[in-house]
């Protein structure tokens, strides 16, 4: 089951991506409507890292094209905005939290623009929305990983986009960092915004994420999570893993979808 959305904030077009020739994705074509919160689900394997890593330019497609705003990445960058896996970055290097939430003002700056005090205004209300404001001054490899996801996501948030791409935001947080990101996000949404997240999860993503991505290394379903959050898709996308979910089969089968009203 594949929606196609009219005036898409994100297009996929027949994307195929291959290591030493040999493909990993397969085929993908897809399109998500603005303002949604949107889960990119599957097995390991299934592609969903590479799958924003190549929207975002940072993995060449062996064929296919992706339209952001109906523009090429180029032209728009400033308007998306990158979240990595937290455990693939150097946190050695030596920054402090204020100085790693400036840097997600940079594509507003521009060449060779020093930072303003307005800037710091913006980075400090970031940091006050994911609870780290206390923290500015800190070293970031100081910071717990929990704590380092908070500030890696106020880095997303200062840079005002309008489209963010989230590589697993919620691993090796608790539970407490963990809710303090879903609130963020449902209020990201409500302004408009469209977030999509890599995420393992399956019995949270039913709460979480209105609109579905079923992902094993050809795209098995994207829509809205009640039309597309099924035993059959699932099944279809995790195959004989599935046997090990069976809470998650009883929530489909009862149509038990908690309420994601928007905020």
């Amino acid at each position: 089951m594949i929606v196609q959305v009219s005036n898409p904030v994100l297009e996929v077009h027949d994307l195929t991506v291959s290591y030493n020739r040999k493909p990993v994705l397969w085929d993908v074509d897809l399109s998500i409507p603005q303002g949604s919160l949107v889960g990119i689900i599957g097995p390991n394997g299934a592609g969903k890292s590479t799958l924003i890593k190549s929207i975002m330019g940072l993995i060449p497609l062996s064929s296919g094209y992706v339209k952001l705003f109906d523009k090429s990445l180029n032209e728009v960058r400033e308007r998306v905005s990158y979240v990595p896996q937290r455990e693939s970055v150097d946190w050695d290097f030596p920054a402090s939290v204020l100085d790693v939430v400036l840097m997600g003002r940079y594509a507003k700056l521009g060449l060779f623009r020093n930072i303003r005090q307005s800037d710091r205004e913006i980075a400090l209300d970031c940091l006050r929305k994911v609870g780290m404001e206390g923290f500015k001054d800190r070293q970031i490899a100081q910071l717990s990983g929990g704590q380092q996801q908070r500030v890696f996501l106020a880095r997303a948030l200062a840079q005002k986009a309008d489209l963010y791409f989230m590589d697993e935001p919620f691993t090796g947080v608790d539970a407490a960092t963990e809710s303090a990101i879903v609130d963020l996000l449902r209020e990201m949404r409500s302004q408009n915004k469209t977030v999509i997240v890599v995420h393992h999860d399956l019995q949270s993503a039913i709460e979480y994420f209105d609109w579905i991505i079923l992902l094993n290394m050809r795209l098995v379903a994207s829509g809205k999570t009640e039309d597309v959050f099924t035993t059959a898709l699932l099944q279809e996308t995790y195959g004989g893993k599935l046997n090990i979910l069976a809470e998650v089969s009883d929530l489909v089968r009862k149509g038990n979808y908690p309420n994601r009203e928007r905020k």
